[in-house]
């Protein structure tokens, strides 16, 4: 049958379309998490300063994704989403690896906290890149143990799915509570919150329809819940008088970029 002779809606049903779609989708999945990070990485490197992003979004992410990545062993899911946890956790350390690198230029002081120093007090505020690796690595290993020691337990494998897909969901919270305190957005990027929410409204659509474990899609939807509250408050608070928005936003103890 000639191409000429065939339908639109019996083109865009071929099977090399369906499939053509089915990788651009995944290859979005894969990659997509890690694209409102770029312009943010970009502008570390280009202004050798990193007070603008908050490092624990890195740290909820590390974890959120490692324990993804346990989840999987105990209910496999989608490749696409296992590849995804592996990508977001190579970004996050070279997040890392930037922040100290640019704070460590920056910092005068004598006194150094590692990791080994086993001090809560400075929990996530080491000096060096290898500390970060090794509570990474320590973290993993623990989780893993764990995690192969009560793999036949259901009740943990579907605990431990939510959590990683739950601590992930609640990553904007910060951000959404900064902005209601303050009683302002300045110093947001509106354009990272629409990016946040094309993805987690892209992701979430992509999780129900390839039938992914429901802790999946319903965080995805927490998530766009989130991401939805922080521009309403753009809204909100931009009817506000600058004066009085300026006045609550110096209230604030700074501009970290939570999410």
């Amino acid at each position: 049958m000639d191409v000429g002779d065939l339908s639109a809606p019996e083109v865009l049903g071929s099977p090399l379309v369906v499939q053509l779609v089915t990788w651009v989708a995944q290859f979005a999945i894969v990659f997509g998490g890690i694209v409102p990070y770029v312009p943010q990485y970009r502008q570390i490197r280009r202004t050798q300063n990193s007070e603008g992003f908050s490092s624990h979004v890195c740290l909820v992410l590390l974890l959120a994704n490692i324990l993804r990545v346990l989840f999987w062993f105990g209910r496999q899911f989608e490749s696409a989403l296992l590849l995804q946890s592996f990508v977001m956790i190579v970004a996050m350390l070279l997040m890392l690896q930037l922040c100290t690198a640019v704070q460590g230029s920056l910092d005068l002081t004598t006194k150094r906290h590692y990791f080994s120093d086993l001090d809560l007090r400075y929990f996530w505020q080491w000096s060096r890149f290898l500390d970060y690796l090794q509570f990474v690595a320590a973290f993993s290993l623990l989780a893993a143990g764990a995690t192969f020691a009560l793999l036949d337990l259901a009740a943990y494998v579907e605990a431990l799915g939510f959590l990683a897909t739950f601590s992930e969901a609640m990553l904007g919270t910060p951000q959404l509570y900064r902005n209601y305190r303050n009683r302002s957005t300045e110093g947001m990027s509106v354009v990272m919150v629409l990016m946040w929410t094309s993805g987690d409204t892209f992701k979430t659509v992509y999780f129900l329809a390839r039938e992914a474990p429901p802790q999946f899609w319903v965080c995805g939807l927490m998530q766009v819940f989130v991401d939805m509250a922080i521009l309403g408050q753009v809204f909100h608070y931009g009817r506000i008088p600058r004066h009085t928005s300026a006045h609550a936003a110096s209230a604030g103890t700074g501009k970290a970029l939570w999410r």
